[in-house]
């Protein structure tokens, strides 16, 4: 029996489900099959599964097809209606393991070949616990899913449902498997991470988790937290920041626009001068924070001016990695019906941002030339430091392990020890 491929797009989290994924197919028996996890955060990322799953049908001709994620969540029946398609399961439907021993014992007829429920009607998490995923260094923890909020842009809570959070003491007690397993640093991840705990007894707030995380598990050398909307950190969080050194200094933020008229068309929780104050706060209590950001170019209704906004704001926050979207209409959203920005004009917009980003990239590398950092190694000549800037090293380093380095020149997208 051959073992199942696995083809994953998309978020961190997409790639820690396919982990566990892979499990429940073993678990079951299942072989020659070919499962393609996909991404709908953008129509550019469902023509891409169409795209990919057409090219794994032209190499793979007599597997069974499963298509599965967020674009299997939220527009099932057009990949049911894809020729090269045997399976289509839902996001909830992935994570059970009946479904894969229905896969392996071929139960698939005409009314199983999509199996896909409504997301919003779930309540819990899954109950899958992946130990180890990622590489020898670096281990991913699922701690939420979902979100509660409704973006006008954003498809991914039809395909995630509402947030759901896992309990703290099953956060806890899976970190120290992974530390017990050697693993040197631990990334809690989430569609919607500051929203842990709302849906929780006496609704804990992510701070609480991350405080609780460092007290127990004192043997963890290093914590990251993923994505984060600045509006909902609470106090104990920025108190981690302040005053927790295996709290790693670097955040991502979903961020998406630096004008206020445009985060209220997204229906955005902040606005400009949220984020900013937020980005100063951080980085008074911890002067070496750095911030990644999420921001979308061409908006509707995006004038020049607005774009502008969003440009000043790469400098008004300092950030240094930026993630850019073109706007992409998603079916469904109320963004999509408003009046779009001219195609040319929003690749002109993100490209400028790219730049933008680019340049405070270099920047910030030529800013650590000199200083000494604590490098976690994720390969033999190449790891990452506590601001998740990459490192290239001359020799060769153990995997895993965490290394001082004093940094001694730059190219333009690493750092040289």
């Amino acid at each position: 029996m051959n073992a199942p491929v696995f083809a994953t797009m998309g978020c961190r989290l997409n790639a820690y489900e396919t982990e566990a994924m892979k499990d429940l197919a073993a678990a079951a028996g299942l072989g020659n099959a070919v499962v393609v996890n996909t991404c709908a955060v953008t129509a550019e990322a469902v023509r891409k599964a169409r795209q990919d799953i057409r090219r794994l049908r032209r190499t793979h001709p007599h597997a069974r097809l499963i298509v599965t994620g967020c674009a299997a969540q939220t527009e099932p029946e057009t990949f049911a209606k894809m020729p090269e398609v045997d399976a289509v399961i839902g996001n909830t439907e992935k994570m059970q393991a009946a479904t894969w021993q229905g896969l392996a014992a071929d139960f698939i007829g005409e009314t199983e070949a999509v199996q896909v429920d409504d997301i919003m009607s779930v309540t819990e998490t899954a109950g899958h616990l992946i130990d180890g995923f990622g590489t020898r260094s670096r281990a991913y923890v699922q701690v939420q899913n979902g979100c509660d909020h409704r973006c006008t842009f954003c498809i991914i809570p039809y395909g995630r449902g509402n947030s759901r959070s896992v309990p703290a003491g099953v956060v806890v007690d899976q970190i120290k498997r992974l530390v017990d397993k050697g693993f040197n640093e631990v990334v809690l991840t989430g569609v919607d991470l500051t929203s842990w705990g709302a849906d929780l007894p006496a609704a804990p707030k992510l701070g609480d988790l991350v405080m609780r995380i460092l007290r127990l598990v004192p043997d963890l050398p290093r914590l990251r937290i993923s994505s984060i909307d600045s509006i909902e950190v609470d106090d104990n969080l920025m108190t981690a920041i302040a005053t927790e050194p295996r709290l790693m200094p670097h955040l991502h933020l979903s961020l998406q626009h630096g004008d206020n008229l445009i985060l209220k068309r997204m229906k955005r929780r902040h606005l400009r001068d949220d984020a900013i104050r937020f980005a100063q706060e951080a980085r008074r209590l911890r002067p070496e924070m750095t911030f990644g950001a999420d921001i979308i170019a061409g908006f509707p209704t995006e004038t020049d001016p607005m774009f502008e906004n969003s440009l000043a704001l790469v400098k008004d926050c300092d950030l240094t990695w930026l993630h850019v979207f073109p706007y992409s209409p998603r079916n469904g959203t109320p963004a999509a019906r408003m009046p779009a920005v001219d195609g040319r004009l929003i690749k002109e917009r993100a490209a400028r941002l790219r730049e933008a980003g680019t340049r405070q990239v270099q920047q910030h590398l030529a800013a650590q030339v000199g200083k000494r950092h604590l490098v976690l190694i994720e390969s033999p000549t190449m790891g990452r430091t506590e601001q998740f800037c990459p490192v290239a090293f001359s020799q060769p380093q153990r995997e895993g392990s965490i290394v001082p380095a004093t940094v001694t020149g730059h190219t333009d997208v690493t750092l040289l020890a």
